[in-house]
């Protein structure tokens, strides 16, 4: 099984920008995180998602949807790189050459075997802290999908969505997709 390579560190953006480009970094709290490429089942899995979620964000033209790598510049020491990420065209000024510097409205992640305890809780916390308004963590091998939702303590769960649902989405009402979508291969 892939693990992440951690390495604690008190590091900053900075610091962040002297990574080598041929690996994939995040940095949590100051500690400088590689991951493993991922799988080709994580692959197709945003490559299902991004379809549907860009098709519905450009015919309503509610912004814009990135994919990973796509570095989002949350503070000097929390720099993520989520699967997908969308901005509401009212908050476009988020967006520059270097990245997505703030929150976006809305992260996606695809949790693979080496990422699912950092994205159910530690990037979880850190999307909330820094004020993301839906977080999705989407799970290939149990086919399912959740919608959380900023609540008074953090994240709350709105649903965990199963293959056989469609997904529905507070930030995005009209986005209805079936969940069994996301997993064809």
């Amino acid at each position: 099984m892939e693990q992440a390579i951690r390495r604690p560190m008190d590091l900053t953006y900075e610091d962040y920008l002297l990574t080598p480009e041929d690996q994939r970094y995040e940095l949590i709290e100051g500690d400088l995180e590689m991951t493993p490429s991922p799988r080709t089942r994580h692959q197709e899995t945003i490559q299902n998602i991004n379809e549907l979620l860009l098709s519905h964000i450009k015919t309503k033209n509610l912004g814009r949807v990135y994919l990973g790598p796509t570095d989002v510049i949350l503070s000097n020491i929390n720099v993520l790189v989520p699967d997908i990420l969308f901005v509401a065209r009212d908050r476009e000024g988020i967006v520059e050459d270097r990245g997505i510097v703030g929150p976006p409205d809305l992260v996606v992640e695809v949790i693979s075997p080496s990422s699912g305890e950092k994205d159910r809780v530690i990037k979880r916390r850190v999307y909330y802290k820094y004020g993301v308004r839906e977080y999705w963590i989407v799970d290939p091998f149990a086919k399912t999908a959740e919608v959380c939702v900023v609540g008074p303590q953090g994240f709350d769960t709105h649903k965990i969505f199963a293959a056989d649902e469609r997904l529905r989405s507070p930030l995005l009402p009209d986005f209805s997709p079936a969940v069994s979508d996301f997993f064809k291969r």
